[in-house]
């Protein structure tokens, strides 16, 4: 064969590999060296044992108890009734439910979701290492669905998180948790998407999303990246019954450990608070304004006595910036104002009759949210 066919019969094999080895360089972007060129160094990863071995100890699974009285017969006070069944001692029932853990503090602190432990009686916490024990509630934020437990054990393993957490759209994730009961086990997929709301699981909603398999049991567990660092906490999947069909969601790990602090601290999570109500700007007003987008609010109404009416807000005002960071459409705003600490002074800017204007004021604390 010539030199000529023999590098005309080369070709595609070499073009195939050098494709490969692009597509592993923009999947797995640790495998680069400096410049983003490839590193000849750092062998090819094929396994997650050791993202797993850090994290994986961190996880536990909760098992909680909740007893409930058995409902009387509706004429169990009627003499006749009584005359033919004697009243007998109320009885109670036993109702199990089961979830996932992590822990986050060598004290003991765990974090895990509200709704896995909500109206628990009883809350039993099995370590990855065989031990069991009973864990305390030490408090709940059921606007983001996150409780705080607290186990009295020595010689806990605490999952790394870093700070802040670096998810990206595209990074490859874990998800740890006891799914169904049937112990640990380790899901893999990509980072799907970051910041979904609009989702009506919580009042505060920051997801993160992903297509790792995340089952009932799942809630609570860790999602960690391929450093076994923590990326969030697994809250809810979105599809029908309760069998992942690959889109989950997570709270975003700054936020949990945000709320954790807050918990151990005041016992409940302090949230900053202007006092308005607003709507999303629509296309025409945007266009009437000559906006080049919706990324902004309408202030629909003004609380009494608020940081907004102290501010000089009043109804029709459009805001769009807090402190020089756009308001999107609402939803990163309100989430902007809620991670505020009250007593901060912000900078406001507005659109008023079509005039920019910028207000000063400082942020309040979030009334607590009415009882039921």
């Amino acid at each position: 064969m010539s030199a000529r066919g023999l590098l005309q019969s080369l070709g595609w094999p070499v073009a195939t590999g050098l494709l490969i080895a692009l597509l592993t360089l923009l999947a797995f972007p640790e495998l680069r060296g400096p410049n983003g060129a490839p590193d000849p160094t750092r062998p090819a990863i094929t396994s997650y044992a050791d993202a797993v071995d850090r994290a994986a100890p961190a996880v536990v699974s909760i098992y909680t108890r909740k007893i409930q009285e058995q409902q009387r017969h509706p004429l169990a006070d009627h003499p006749f009734y009584r005359r033919f069944f004697p009243e007998r001692p109320q009885q109670q029932r036993a109702q199990s439910a089961l979830g996932s853990g992590v822990i986050v503090d060598p004290r003991g602190y765990l974090l895990t979701n509200e709704h896995v432990i909500n109206g628990a009686d009883e809350i039993q916490v099995l370590l990855y290492d065989g031990r069991e024990t009973r864990a305390r509630l030490v408090g709940t934020d059921p606007e983001s669905d996150l409780a705080v437990l607290k186990i009295d054990l020595e010689d806990l393993t605490v999952i790394d998180v870093p700070e802040p957490t670096q998810a990206r759209v595209g990074d490859i994730v874990l998800a740890i948790g006891n799914p169904f009961g049937v112990g640990q086990t380790v899901t893999q997929g990509i980072l799907s998407a970051t910041g979904r709301y609009n989702l009506n699981l919580s009042e505060y909603e920051n997801f993160l999303q992903t297509d790792a398999a995340v089952n009932v049991g799942n809630s609570g567990g860790a999602l960690v990246d391929i450093h076994g660092q923590l990326l969030g906490i697994n809250t809810a999947i979105l599809g029908e019954g309760n069998t992942s069909v690959g889109v989950s969601f997570a709270i975003p790990a700054d936020s949990a450990m945000r709320a954790l602090r807050e918990i151990i601290e005041h016992g409940r999570v302090v949230r900053g608070w202007l006092g308005l109500e607003v709507r999303p700007l629509s296309q025409d007003q945007a266009s009437a304004l000559a906006m080049n987008s919706t990324q902004g609010v309408v202030v629909t109404a003004v609380y009494s006595g608020s940081p907004a009416e102290q501010a000089g807000l009043t109804p029709g005002d459009i805001l769009t910036h807090i402190d020089d960071e756009s308001v999107g459409n609402g939803r990163r705003g309100m989430n902007q104002i809620a991670a505020t600490a009250p007593g901060s002074e912000v900078t406001l800017r507005i659109l008023r009759n079509g005039e920019p204007i910028e207000l000063e004021t400082v942020i309040g604390e979030r009334p607590l949210p009415a009882s039921t």
